[in-house]
């Protein structure tokens, strides 16, 4: 971490949970086969729609975190994500974090685009390796009902 990420009580500011779980986005993109090779050969990538970020419990500058991936839901164009921060070693769960994800198709014809099979596969085998049952709180919910945005 960085000092600029720690506020006045010597924990991590509220805005780098969002940060944390943004690189773990990264990740996951890289895991589902939407890696740079991806991106640079379809032009196409994973848009933030929403992002909802419950605080549980607070992180130091000295502790030590993970974060671990959830897939809550998806379509054929949208992937809704849940990210859980933990302290090491076993310590309670920092924050959850979810995030409403587009697979959009950039340029010329830029908009929302379907994933391609591997990258569904990816998804759904994920999904069935973590079961998405009890993650984080409840608040105003995200949900794949409604239609994806063009």
């Amino acid at each position: 971490m960085l000092p600029e990420w720690i506020d006045y009580n010597g924990h991590v500011r509220d805005a780098y949970y969002g940060l944390i779980a943004s690189s773990a986005c990264d990740a996951l993109m890289d895991r589902i086969g939407i890696d740079a090779a991806y991106r640079r050969r379809t032009r196409c990538t994973l848009y933030t729609l929403e992002m909802h970020v419950h605080y549980l419990s607070e992180v130091k500058e000295s502790d030590r975190r993970a974060v671990e991936v959830t897939i809550l839901g998806s379509d054929v164009k949208r992937l809704h994500a849940g990210f859980t921060l933990r302290r090491l070693p076993a310590g309670p769960v920092a924050a959850t974090v979810e995030f409403m994800l587009l697979h959009v198709r950039q340029g010329d014809a830029a908009g929302s685009a379907p994933f391609p099979p591997e990258v569904a596969a990816a998804i759904a085998a994920l999904a069935a390796a973590a079961p998405a049952a009890g993650f984080g709180p409840a608040s105003r919910a995200l949900s794949l009902a409604g239609g994806a945005r063009q």
